[in-house]
């Protein structure tokens, strides 16, 4: 005659981990690292992402891809947003971010301390290095 119900506890798979506990494990993690998410940055303006990727409709995706990452990740400095994003350089006051496989240009005035994004300019690569943005 076979069993019914559940096998015998030695017979049992051990769970390592249950879902509860690897989500408290992951927001311990998270509020060591550098890049906090729970803070929502504020980004001036979307405006201009949202013009340029109406003249440039290949922008839209990468725009929007940036815009989400930077929106959520609070940074305490250049050294912690070069982490999400290598390519960003700093040029004078401003942080100039490569787009879309080095397409577009994004350029920010980005203030960590309050956690403020100034967007200044989205130019494609040409624009940028003609150099009237930093005027």
């Amino acid at each position: 005659m076979p069993l019914i119900g559940p096998p015998a506890r030695h017979l049992r798979r051990p769970r390592l981990y249950s879902q509860c506990h690897e989500k408290s494990l992951l927001r311990a993690l998270d509020r060591n690292l550098t890049l906090r998410y729970h803070r929502k940055v504020h980004i001036i303006t979307r405006k201009r992402l949202m013009e340029f990727a109406r003249t440039h409709p290949d922008a839209r995706a990468p725009l929007n891809y940036w815009f989400a990452i930077v929106r959520k990740t609070d940074y305490a400095s250049f050294a912690g947003l070069r982490i999400t994003f290598p390519s960003a350089d700093q040029v004078g006051r401003f942080t100039v971010f490569n787009i879309g496989g080095n397409k577009f240009r994004l350029i920010a005035a980005i203030h960590y301390n309050r956690q403020k994004v100034y967007i200044r300019h989205v130019l494609t690569h040409a624009e940028y290095d003609r150099g009237t943005w930093r005027t």
